[in-house]
């Protein structure tokens, strides 16, 4: 065989037309688990169920004033839940959310009553108040490197002795002085806690709240650069601030975030029964962050969404207002709640998995 014969190039047959081979898991992965892997799927089923099984066992729950009860309750946890949710997707969570919640109200009421000033000095006073814990929380954990649960229990356990024994020393009571007739109030309650009627159906205000900054959290994690800066600190800080994300202002930021759900909800207790009890709010912050993983947020953080800790409030008011519409024990709320915050932590780890599995 000559040289020339040897350089010749090989004539080359081109690929066939048609559809291509795949392969049967593959085509499952790219539907049903790529479905499945979305942390909000989950909860939405889950949300479903609860409900059709309330439904049915219970018949006053099918009655449209039942339905508003019910997303009031949940609207006063998913306010709160959405910034707690943010926190846990970058990484770290608040054991003082709860209380946090009383101390803005507190000291809103006890400012415009004790001062006799205008009730809304009151309210942006207990705004700064709340942000000003929020940053110390997180300027803590940027500036010690130690966990958020050892910096935000010490928070947690300052701000409940703080709020039973000032409002002793101040009002002399365990509860604030009713505000309904200072100045302002009413014009405060149309913001915080006012409602309006729908078909004849009285709806809280604090449900709207709920949707509006849901929506403008889920906007923010999906469209946003600070959306993506969250995502990053919770899956590695380290790494992301190797790529220029700002770690220490995304992580105070969001600690300050749940000092303004803090004080919003605060706000609305405070206008809603135009009074404060400052023991309250103990344990508050646990129903928080379990709507939150309920939702679908890891407490390793880096995953979650927005609409994810909706539905897992949702479900929250739905237990908690359909065990009293069944007639049942409410005693048995607290365990409904363990059984769904254990299922939603096993379903999310093996959603995990099988997305990832090869």
């Amino acid at each position: 065989m000559s040289m020339t014969q040897q350089a010749e190039p090989a004539v080359t047959t081109p690929p066939a037309s048609g559809p291509k081979e795949t392969d049967g898991r593959t085509a499952q992965r790219s539907t049903a688990l790529r479905l499945l892997a979305r942390p909000e799927v989950g909860v939405f089923l889950g949300a479903l169920a609860v409900l059709l099984f309330f439904l049915i066992t219970a018949p006053p729950m099918r009655d449209a004033g039942s339905m508003a009860n019910i997303l009031y309750q949940s609207s006063t946890i998913g306010i709160m839940a959405l910034p707690v949710a943010l926190l846990m997707i970058g990484g770290e969570f608040d054991l003082s959310s709860g209380v946090a919640v009383i101390a803005s109200a507190l000291t809103a009421a006890m400012i415009t009553y004790q001062l006799s000033m205008n009730v809304w000095v009151g309210v942006l006073l207990a705004l700064a108040m709340s942000l000003a814990v929020g940053f110390l929380n997180g300027w803590l954990l940027v500036r010690t490197g130690l966990p958020s649960f050892l910096i935000t229990l010490g928070t947690f356990l300052i701000l409940q002795g703080v709020n039973l024994a000032v409002t002793k020393l101040v009002t002399g009571n365990v509860a604030t002085d009713d505000i309904s007739d200072m100045d302002g109030f009413s014009q405060a309650k149309a913001v915080f806690a006012s409602s309006f009627d729908v078909g004849g159906v009285e709806v809280k205000i604090t449900v709207v709240w709920w949707l509006v900054f849901a929506a403008l959290a889920t906007w923010v994690l999906l469209r946003t650069r600070y959306g993506n800066w969250i995502f990053a600190v919770g899956g590695n800080k380290d790494s992301a601030r190797a790529v220029g994300v700002p770690v220490t202002f995304t992580k105070i930021s969001l600690f300050m975030l749940v000092g303004f759900g803090a004080w919003f909800v605060g706000m609305h207790q405070l206008f809603a029964f135009n009074t404060v009890q400052s023991g309250e709010g103990v344990g508050q912050e646990l129903i928080y962050i379990a709507a939150a993983v309920i939702g679908g947020c890891l407490l390793t953080g880096g995953a979650g969404s927005a609409i994810g800790p909706v539905f897992g409030a949702f479900m929250f008011g739905m237990v908690q207002q359909g065990i009293v519409y069944a007639g049942w024990n409410p005693d048995w709320f607290k365990a409904f709640l363990g059984v769904m915050l254990l299922g939603a932590t096993l379903i999310n780890l093996w959603v995990s998995r099988a997305a990832t599995r090869r």
